[in-house]
């Protein structure tokens, strides 16, 4: 005999869809990661057209020290656990809050990772990239904000491999292997160089020109 069940929430849905994929062990879809305050294409090509363009500077002087990371955000907290708990699915962390469980699925290559130590949180601008556009000349307080920035498009939890494959590039060199979200990146590229006042190179811009022009 059947009984009917009456299921009153999308919510809910979904966690009985959940349960029941996890009892036969099917590997379920998760959201990908999504910073804050990524700008719209229109917001995006506004902020690029802003943004100086200049030759990269020098790597003399520069090391990841000069970028302090991770920082405490919360309690027990640092800047990479807190964005692993967002990015996250069903992300459980223990007292230390070290995740224990959960799902990224990594928006460069769409790949999905069951444990923390395969996720990268990948700084969108990178650091040595930073460097070379301005933050050279920055205080050391400065570019520790920029390294832990959870306000602006900068940060995001990406599978290691495509985050060591992009290494300190910029988008006229290294794209995200999944074209569809090239737009994405470039609109997240920009916002975050536009809120820190860093410059470009002229390939760079040339490249992010075309991405937001085919978004």
């Amino acid at each position: 005999m059947f009984h009917r069940i009456t299921i009153r929430s999308a919510a809910t849905v979904s966690v009985v869809i959940g349960c029941v994929a996890a009892g036969l062990g099917i590997t379920t879809s998760v959201a990908g990661a999504t910073p804050p305050a990524i700008p719209s294409v229109a917001t995006a090509k506004s902020e690029l057209a802003g943004l100086s363009v200049v030759a990269e500077g020098s790597m003399s002087g520069y090391s990841r020290e000069q970028f302090p990371h991770w920082i405490t955000q919360s309690g027990t907290c640092d800047t990479r656990e807190t964005v692993l708990k967002r990015d996250g699915s069903g992300v459980v962390v223990g007292s230390d809050c070290q995740p224990t469980a959960g799902s990224w699925r990594s928006p460069y290559d769409g790949v999905t990772i069951t444990t923390s130590s395969g996720v990268d949180v990948d700084h969108i601008v990178p650091l040595a990239e930073a460097w070379r556009s301005g933050a050279a000349s920055w205080t050391t307080a400065r570019r520790q904000a920029f390294a832990n920035d959870l306000t602006n498009s900068q940060l995001i939890a990406v599978s290691a491999s495509s985050n060591r494959s992009k290494g300190d590039q910029d988008p006229s060199t290294w794209l995200p292997p999944v074209s569809s979200y090239r737009c994405t990146y470039a609109r997240m590229w920009v916002g975050s160089k536009h809120a820190w006042g860093l410059s470009l190179q002229s390939s760079e811009k040339s490249t992010l020109t075309s991405l937001l022009n085919g978004c």
